[in-house]
């Protein structure tokens, strides 16, 4: 057969025309308004913009105008800059290794220019006047020209997919498009709280922000006009530092979580993201403190050496590939899990999501704090329903938590201050010794649920169920980590049959499954025996358990399926064994549950997500009753 010929029916192969190249580049870059908006806002941001206007009709499909005050491009590069990989970010090879940019691959502006009315104009600072040059219907550069203008770049972007209606028809209504246009200037927004941002769609402004630079008021205000009022109350900051990398940033107390993931915004080297690494560590880092139906709420930052990632694995650049993936993973994970362990205690009273947790240290560091500390009898002896977690004080320790306000004290005739008089009625308190702790002392009970108490900052309201459900749990857990998993040997083994890729990893992750307390044998090329598991988990469904693990491993080479397990059963031992309902607490008790409290990890929540206890403000409570005004 000639070479040369093409076969019957098909068309020879030929070079593509720039412009159809172009388009066929679009289809990759841009995909609606909102894509444009990213591109033309990125490249404003590598350009040093310190304020940025945006200018939207009809959902950035009739019109998207971007002004920045950056650089600006200089007049006999203005036609460059449209051109196909044309780009001021990269030189060699060494660059595109070590990528410090948002935007690099010089296709954006060529391919926005292929499917829309396109217009740029510029002005470098020193000089007189601004330059513009448009785009012909070929995607041909049109005349250069003067044109007034302020230092900077304005891309100015109309009738998007106006030559390629089949691509306009996949387009949704004019309230959508915008929506998702209006989440990307958020998601910039909050990368970049030195920038001045202002949004408007149809002559109507919709965000004008002030830049907020690194005053903590300023950037809070923005978080809350961004995420909503509230965000900063429930916030939790982050700054953990390891091995080159930085993770920081905000995240929701559990207890506030979203039945949606939208709050969910990660940044990599400054760069919003969606990686499935990424998604995964956040996750594990939650699951003992977040129902499965819920979602986290996060604004975290991770930065680390560019050359350790990989960020032209996708044309959008929405994803990314680490050099050392499961370095990063670990390190995401445990840097929130401690987080989250300490939780917002330290922040009682300061007011601020990102306040110090040296509130911590106030407890006595002794072993009795008024809970019995369960033994591994407890484990083998407790079930759901028995084994009550005791909240006694244990002996010899009430002198650590007798309540330190006057009217908790005895007064000089042997009663109490509460029981003489009431506080203000003729009756004066004592100063109180040293500083209150950060839970405070208690003060009541009230309707058999919630417990009252008085710290620095005003009100604290305890849920007495879920704080010693969250106490009970993490004894359990300690309990059961310091004796190790103990196996159990199941009368009968539990065959499953699996792909021979996934029994392929009994034998590449034996000491993990062993580790983790199970026993597998392999039988054939796709069947499974489970010989041995968990003591705890001799009930459990052993097939999905295995089948689910086995899916861990092959995604992620590790699974935390068997501790998830122990600890749903460990939750229900400790729910079961917590206070309920209408039990009379005396004030030691109350206090002792307090001071627990404040040393047991992730004690912001209980085990199904809820909060157990909440702060109302002396400032709040003033406002309830318009004192001051």
């Amino acid at each position: 057969m000639d070479p040369d010929r093409a076969a019957p029916g098909a068309l020879p192969i030929r070079v593509l025309p720039s412009h159809l190249v172009n388009q066929i580049a679009a289809g990759e870059v841009v995909e609606r308004p909102a894509a444009v908006a990213k591109e033309l806002l990125e490249n404003s941001l590598d350009a040093g913009a310190a304020r940025i206007e945006i200018e939207v009709e009809q959902g950035g499909i009739k019109r998207l105008r971007v002004r920045d005050d950056g650089r600006g491009i200089p007049p006999g590069q203005l036609a460059l800059a449209l051109a196909r990989h044309a780009t001021s970010k990269l030189a060699d090879l060494t660059d595109l290794e070590a990528v410090a940019t948002l935007g690099f691959r010089g296709e954006a502006l060529p391919s926005i220019a292929s499917v829309s009315r396109l217009t740029l104009t510029s002005r470098v600072a020193d000089q007189g006047s601004g330059h513009e040059v448009m785009v012909g219907p070929d995607g041909t550069p049109g005349e250069l020209r003067p044109a007034a203008h302020p230092p900077g770049t304005t891309v100015d972007v109309r009738d998007l997919f106006y030559n390629t209606p089949a691509r306009r028809k996949f387009l949704r209504t004019d309230k959508t498009e915008f929506g998702h246009l209006e989440q990307v200037v958020r998601r910039i927004a909050l990368a970049r709280p030195e920038l001045g941002l202002r949004l408007r769609h149809n002559g109507r402004t919709v965000l004008d922000l002030a830049p907020a630079g690194v005053d903590p008021a300023l950037v809070r205000a923005r978080l809350e006009t961004l995420l909503g009022q509230g965000f900063g109350d429930q916030a939790l900051w982050l700054d953990e530092q390891a091995v080159g990398l930085r993770l920081s940033g905000w995240v929701l107390r559990p207890a506030f979580s979203r039945s949606q993931p939208d709050q969910q915004f990660f940044y990599v080297n400054g760069r919003m993201v969606r990686d499935k690494l990424v998604t995964h560590a956040v996750r594990q880092a939650f699951s003992d403190v977040l129902h499965q139906a819920r979602h986290p709420a996060y604004v975290l930052f991770l930065d680390l050496p560019p050359r350790l990632v990989d960020v032209n694995v996708h044309p959008t650049k929405q994803e990314v590939r680490f050099r050392e993936g499961r370095q990063v993973h670990d390190f995401i994970f445990s840097g929130l899990k401690r987080r989250l362990a300490v939780g917002s205690l330290g922040a009682v009273g300061e007011g601020t999501a990102s306040a110090a947790v040296a509130g911590l240290e106030w407890s006595d560091p002794g072993p009795s704090d008024g809970l019995r500390p369960l033994s591994r009898a407890d484990l083998g002896t407790a079930a759901p329903g028995t084994g009550r977690l005791p909240l006694g004080v244990a002996e010899g320790s009430a002198g650590l938590y007798a309540a330190g306000l006057a009217f908790q004290r005895p007064g000089e005739s042997g009663t109490t201050v509460a029981e003489s008089a009431a506080p203000g009625w003729g009756t004066a308190l004592p100063a109180t010794d040293g500083e209150a702790p950060p839970l405070g002392f208690a003060l009541a009970q009230l309707g058999g649920v919630y417990l009252l108490a008085q710290n620095a900052a005003g009100l604290i309201i305890v849920d007495i169920h879920a704080a010693h459900e969250r106490i009970g749990y993490e004894r359990l857990k300690s309990a059961w980590g310091a004796g190790g998993i103990v196996s159990a040997p199941l009368l009968v083994p539990v065959s499953l049959h699996v792909s021979p890729r996934e029994a392929d990893l009994l034998e590449t992750h034996g000491q993990v499954l062993t580790g983790l307390g199970l026993v597998i044998d392999r039988l054939d090329l796709g069947t499974l025996a489970v010989r041995e598991v968990p003591a705890l988990l001799r009930d459990a469904d052993l097939e999905r358990l295995v089948r689910d693990l086995l899916s861990d491993l092959a995604v992620h080479g590790e699974s935390a399926r068997v501790d998830e397990e122990v600890n749903r059963v460990l939750s229900t031992m400790a729910c079961h064994g917590a206070v309920r309902a209408n039990r009379r607490l005396t004030l030691d008790e109350m206090n002792a549950l307090l001071r627990a409290m404040e040393r047991v990890e992730r004690a912001d929540q209980c085990n199904h997500g809820r909060p157990t206890w909440i702060q109302v403000t002396q400032v709040e409570l003033d406002r309830l009753f318009s004192r001051g005004r």
